[in-house]
């Protein structure tokens, strides 16, 4: 009995391994405060919602298009165009099931043995992994405050190699909330073109924006740069429904096509019913998402505020976007806490849910070692109650 190379080479998911167990932690009775999961606390708005119970009720339960809907790939391509400046065809659109699925098509088709990506670091968790699944070989890039938690061209020329093969960007950022200005992304559009790079670019939190900081497509930036973006995007945090599974690419036809016959011959395409509801989202009304955008930002201001108060805590680079905190904790290593000596933020997140029950995913998952992330995408009650525990906890600190 043997696993593959691939799958004993595969971590799993940390941020989701820490909110399984806080739940399972709450399934047992306690009161955990969980900053651990990327998942808005808001319900899905009522008329996306209702838009899912009409597909139910009038049988639009069957397969679809591997691809997806056309009425839903013509709603994109409006929003593309209308959000974005970009002008696509409904057959250069793949619907996926959540933006996961829609990175990992675009590493899949994509990557042969050895080809490298170059990811920024801070990233999200699951970039690297996916990248060594599709065979690929993720090449990071670290990032700090000193650079506002972004990465310039001169950066990643320091990381090329003959086998690179693809830039890896994500505007908003998961974990930092980092926000990429127009000229900073136009610089390292020019040098994709350059040394002949693709871009896969997660722009999943573009609607939750702050500070007047403004989202640009990569993409926008002439047809050079556009025909080697894989542009992936998705409702799951703008709009509340990161249970539905909604995703989506744009492309050049070719890289459409291998994604969608991939998708044909794995899932078969995403759910008819979240399809609906997605289209929904999309041609409906956009208030709920102004609404949610509001309180995320009251959330944002408050939460910083306080960790910058916390023994060894420090929020040195305000997030501009998406729904975190990533403070630096290097301040509490050599702590001492309930007997325990604190070495490194793995050490910091499992004392702080096991003494205080308030659920944190270390800086680790994210290729940063000194950090935790904190997601506000709770109650300002549940955020003042669990960074009460925390501010407790720290200041019994030896």
């Amino acid at each position: 009995m043997r696993l593959s190379s691939r799958a004993s080479a595969m971590s799993p998911s940390p941020t989701m391994a820490i909110d399984a167990k806080s739940k399972q932690m709450m399934a047992e009775g306690l009161d955990v405060v969980n900053f651990s999961v990327g998942e808005p606390d808001f319900a899905t708005p009522g008329h996306i919602a209702r838009a899912g119970i009409r597909a139910i009720e009038q049988g639009h339960t069957k397969y679809t298009a591997a691809a997806g809907n056309l009425d839903l790939r013509k709603a994109i391509c409006e929003k593309l165009r209308k959000d974005n400046g970009l002008e696509y065809k409904p057959e250069q659109i793949v619907v996926s099931n959540g933006a996961k699925q829609s990175i990992f098509n675009a590493y899949m088709i994509l990557l042969d043995p050895g080809d490298e990506v170059i990811i920024q670091a801070p990233y999200w968790v699951s970039y690297p992994e996916m990248v060594k699944l599709a065979g690929g070989v993720p090449v990071t890039v670290a990032t700090d405050e000193a650079t506002g938690f972004k990465m310039t061209p001169d950066m990643i020329k320091e990381k090329l190699t003959p086998r690179t093969r693809a830039i890896n960007l994500n505007s908003p950022s998961n974990p930092t909330g980092a926000v990429y200005t127009k000229a900073e992304l136009e610089a390292i559009a020019n040098l994709a073109v350059e040394h002949d790079l693709m871009i896969i670019t997660d722009e999943m939190y573009e609607k939750l924006l702050y500070g007047g900081a403004q989202h640009i497509s990569i993409a926008s930036f002439g047809p050079e740069v556009k025909a080697r973006t894989i542009t992936v995007n998705g409702m799951s945090k703008a709009y509340a429904m990161t249970g539905w599974r909604m995703g989506y690419t744009a492309s050049e036809t070719i890289y459409a096509k291998a994604m969608g016959d991939l998708q044909s011959q794995t899932t078969s395409g995403a759910s008819s019913i979240s399809q609906k509801a997605a289209l929904e989202a999309l041609v409906g009304t956009q208030e709920p998402v102004e609404v949610m955008r509001q309180e995320f930002d009251r959330r944002r201001i408050h939460m910083m505020a306080r960790l910058n108060r916390l023994p060894g805590v420090a929020v040195q680079v305000a997030p501009e976007g998406a729904f975190y905190l990533f403070p630096n904790v290097a301040g509490t290593f050599g702590m001492t806490l309930r007997g325990r000596k604190i070495a490194t933020s793995d050490d910091l997140a499992e004392v702080i849910l096991e003494e205080s029950k308030v659920g944190l995913v270390p800086g680790t998952g994210f290729g940063a070692a000194d950090y935790l992330r904190f997601s506000y995408a709770t109650s300002m009650e549940r955020i003042d109650e669990g960074l009460n525990r925390i501010e407790g906890l720290l200041r019994e600190g030896k």
